[in-house]
């Protein structure tokens, strides 16, 4: 007996060595995470604020009555989203639907990688010699893929780039799935034939938290499926002013180089919703091929969120500079807007600036007053202030198309350049005078800002 005690004494102890803990409980332990600022991003710590109008509501608005509010801290993009920003999201978009098409095409020849032509294109998975054991279980648990799941489950080759010179073709089968990506050769004109750009749609699934927490079901039932043609609408700047000659910025605007980094407008709400999604994919699937943890969504501020950081720590700020006046002590103009009942050029500037333009506030943001207005991730309601929760509010009614758009812009007066002034525009709609920029939460708590304490 003595020895059947001690035998089980010392298997205790190797199995308890063996772990490292001495048997204490000292938690399981994740992926070490080292918080990242993201690339163009800057810091805003978390804190208190008064939200709303601090002076006179001279547009008898009646929409923003003050309220002390609360915000946990986050990241922020330091400029609007630029064209060049946007252009490598239309590009991902472009490039993945194109891989995909020609991975079908070769399937559909009986293609395979290795076998030349558009089989350099095929499917990674098609050569079922060299798939891992995850690989294998998938193909053979959740099938080839067919069109209604558009071969999601599919790995593509990215090892081989896309050929886009015409006289580069590998075959017939690579210039059919290339054709039917460009427009009908009854729509070219001036020799110019270009991408069909109704075709680039970008496709994601979103779980809705809010509902889900409210609602009694399984996860599967508040899973929603987006797909958003993501181009932007370059005749805003056509259709938003009627007999006026904008025509060069339609041209030009969004895919010349000159234009790189100027704000992208012509995005709609739902666009701007689908960038940050795509964004969040992007930088993640970087960082799991290097083992690393994945980080929060990006996605786009919340109304709160955006009004604490374009003030810039200033309390009862009229603006994000401080105010009331939006001329500095050299009787220059602080922003891109409208000045002197339409005096563009005063302010240096007819249409958009770059987006590194004029002075950032102190939180090191640029253009949060003017040249673009900017979405946020709100619901217009002209009495939420009332209701809405004092701790991170945001109201945002998914049935409501209205939504938030706040900075003003290059061709609104001073008063909505004012941080506590507020627009809407309906979701599914683009402008030429609005753009966005993105925020990502920062994990932990340690950086916030007392504002009684400074």
């Amino acid at each position: 007996m003595k020895k059947f005690i001690s035998l089980i004494a010392v298997l205790t102890l190797l199995f308890s060595c063996g772990r490292g803990d001495r048997g204490q409980l000292v938690g399981a332990k994740g992926k070490k995470w080292n918080p990242e600022k993201p690339y163009g991003m800057t810091l805003i710590p978390g804190g208190a604020f008064i939200m709303g109008k601090s002076d006179d509501d001279i547009a008898d608005q009646k929409n923003a009555p003050p309220k002390t509010v609360t915000v946990r801290s986050f990241y922020m993009d330091e400029t609007e989203i630029t064209n060049a920003e946007y252009r490598q999201f239309v590009d991902y978009v472009k490039d993945s639907i194109i891989r995909v098409r020609l991975a079908i095409m070769a399937e559909d020849m009986g293609e395979t990688p290795g076998s030349g032509g558009i089989g350099e294109f095929a499917f990674a998975d098609a050569d079922t010699d060299n798939l891992t054991p995850y690989e294998e279980y998938m193909l053979n648990s959740y099938g080839t893929g067919g069109p209604t799941d558009n071969y999601e489950n599919r790995k593509l080759n990215k090892d081989v780039d896309i050929i886009w010179d015409t006289e580069d073709y590998p075959d017939v089968y690579y210039a059919e799935v290339m054709d039917a990506m460009y427009i009908p050769m009854e729509e070219v004109f001036n020799g110019q034939r270009t991408i069909d750009v109704k075709k680039l749609k970008f496709k994601y699934s979103y779980m809705d938290i809010q509902q889900a927490a409210r609602t009694e079901g399984s996860r599967g039932d508040f899973i929603q499926d987006e797909e958003i043609a993501i181009y932007p609408d370059t005749t805003v700047w056509i259709k938003d002013f009627n007999y006026s000659y904008n025509e060069p910025m339609h041209n030009d605007y969004f895919w010349h180089s000159a234009f790189d980094d100027y704000p992208v407008v012509g995005v709609s709400w739902k666009q701007a919703k689908a960038f940050t999604q795509w964004r969040t994919f992007y930088h993640n699937a970087y960082r799991r091929s290097k083992g690393d943890h994945n980080v929060p969504l990006y996605r786009l501020p919340t109304e709160a969120e955006w009004e604490y950081a374009a003030r810039g720590g200033l309390e009862g700020a009229t603006y994000p500079w401080g105010g009331p006046y939006a001329k500095n002590d050299r009787g220059c103009f602080m922003a891109n807007f409208k000045p002197l009942r339409g005096d563009y050029a005063a302010d240096q500037a007819l249409y958009t600036v770059e987006a590194k333009s004029y002075d950032p506030n102190d939180y090191g943001l640029y253009n949060m007053a003017g040249n673009v207005s900017e979405w946020v991730n709100s619901s217009y309601d002209p009495a939420s202030y009332q209701y809405m929760s004092s701790m991170n509010p945001t109201v945002n009614n998914e049935d409501d198309m209205r939504k938030v758009v706040r900075g003003g812009s290059w061709k609104d007066v001073a008063y909505f350049l004012q941080v506590s002034s507020r627009d809407y525009e309906y979701a599914d709609s683009a402008r030429s005078y609005i753009g966005f920029r993105t925020v990502q939460d920062y994990l932990g708590t340690d950086v916030t800002l007392n504002q009684n304490n400074r």
